[in-house]
């Protein structure tokens, strides 16, 4: 006997509370496994992303397994190119830290004497003089320091754990993804064997090949934008005299795939680079600056012109979702946020129970004044609501006739 659909019959016609219950149980469910199930859905991901390529080489006559290894070597040996290219530039910034870190404590010392609350305690006064058999004093106890001293001990003892959970995380990610591209039409097949009306297969069929086409081209627009972005910064950085141009420029690049996110942790990134590298404070913020300038070019010029309404969302609901990843798994979930809106969204454009919410996520579109909808019926008022296109669900029952026999 079958439970699965009863339990959710049951948890349609239970009320808010118990939703909301189920919600925040999936959340907290979702952040304390995060070890296990971030590989996982790092590897959906990129395979949805890369499943096009293996494809195309299944045409060619390369067999899936070795069209997974052919991608999967690809992808981490473009990596490891970027990887060599900055470990220069980094080593050199690295071999100052102590030097910048010194510079910046006493940019901090300076400025915590400028505020009543966080300055240090004052030293003794000149005129007292300590007694004759009295010990040598020591300096005034600061709490703020030695906080700063304890908290950097725990920091580096929390950096170490957590390059090793990436290590681990990673080395997982890449054999999981290396099996999900190889098995991709298997996987797909036999889902799909398991769904026994035509119409839901087909409707499954064209969301994933659907999601497939949007995450890549997702991708692949963010990264044409991503690389015009860092030239910019980095010819930028050249122009204003700001050591290893390269660097700032690739690592605003790849911080720039994170929605709002990204671009703000760039700019204090480079206010900071500034600070430490020039003395006057035109030239410390200017950097900032010029990256402020390239990111309001790219957002309001350059983006909507390349990736166009195709994979147009609701600002409102990529920056609530960006926060929501960010929060339960840091920057893999801020990485992944944008594909899983755009996956929720097809999903919601396909399933009926889910139309309605559609109408949050797309952008754009004529909305009623508030006036007429009032006057409107019910029902004209449902069938306004965002939902499958005329038509989609023909488009979905012949799926399989339409598509290459090799696409299964």
């Amino acid at each position: 006997m079958s439970t699965g659909p009863r339990a959710t019959n049951v948890l349609a016609r239970s009320g808010w509370p118990v939703r909301a219950l189920f919600v925040l149980a999936f959340i907290f469910t979702v952040e304390h496994a995060r070890p296990v199930l971030l590989p996982i859905v790092l590897a959906v991901v990129f395979t949805l992303m890369l499943a096009p390529a293996v494809r195309k080489l299944r045409r060619l006559g390369v067999t899936d397994a070795l069209g997974a290894a052919l991608v999967v070597a690809a992808v981490l040996a473009g990596l490891g190119l970027i990887g060599s290219a900055l470990a220069g530039p980094a080593l050199s910034w690295w071999e100052r830290a102590p030097q910048n870190v010194q510079q910046l404590s006493d940019a901090f010392d300076r400025l915590r004497n400028s505020m009543p609350l966080l300055a240090p305690p004052a030293p003794q006064a000149k005129g007292t003089r300590p007694a004759r058999n009295a010990p040598p004093a020591l300096p005034p106890a600061d709490p703020l320091k030695d906080r700063l001293a304890s908290e950097s001990v725990a920091f580096t003892r929390l950096l170490l754990l957590q390059f090793t959970s990436f290590a681990v995380s990673a080395a997982a990610t890449v054999m999981l993804l290396y099996f999900l591209l190889a098995s991709e039409r298997w996987l797909i097949a036999r889902t799909v064997q398991a769904i026994p009306r035509r119409r839901a297969r087909g409707l499954l069929l064209s969301g994933v090949r659907r999601a497939q086409r949007d995450i890549a081209y997702f991708f692949a627009t963010q990264l044409l934008i991503n690389c015009g972005v860092g030239i910019a910064v980095a010819a930028t950085s050249w122009w204003l005299g700001l050591p290893n141009p390269l660097l700032w420029g690739v690592a605003t690049g790849v911080l720039n795939f994170i929605p709002y996110l990204g671009p703000l942790a760039a700019s204090v990134m480079m206010l900071l680079a500034g600070v430490l590298t020039f003395d006057t404070l035109p030239a410390a913020v200017a950097p900032t600056l010029a990256l402020i300038a390239v990111h309001a070019i790219e957002t309001n010029i350059a983006s909507p012109l390349i990736v166009g309404h195709r994979l147009e969302l609701n600002p409102l609901a990529v920056f609530i979702t960006v926060l929501l990843w960010g929060w339960l798994w840091g920057i893999p979930g801020a990485l992944i946020a944008v594909p899983a809106l755009l996956c929720l969204r097809i999903a919601c454009h396909r399933i009926r129970g889910m139309r309605k919410w559609a109408a949050y996520l797309d952008r754009g579109g004529d909305i009623p004044s508030l006036r007429s909808l009032m006057r409107t019926p019910r029902s004209q008022v449902r069938a306004a609501l965002p939902g499958v296109a005329p038509g989609i669900a023909g488009a979905g029952a012949g799926a399989a006739r339409q598509a290459p026999k090799d696409d299964f």
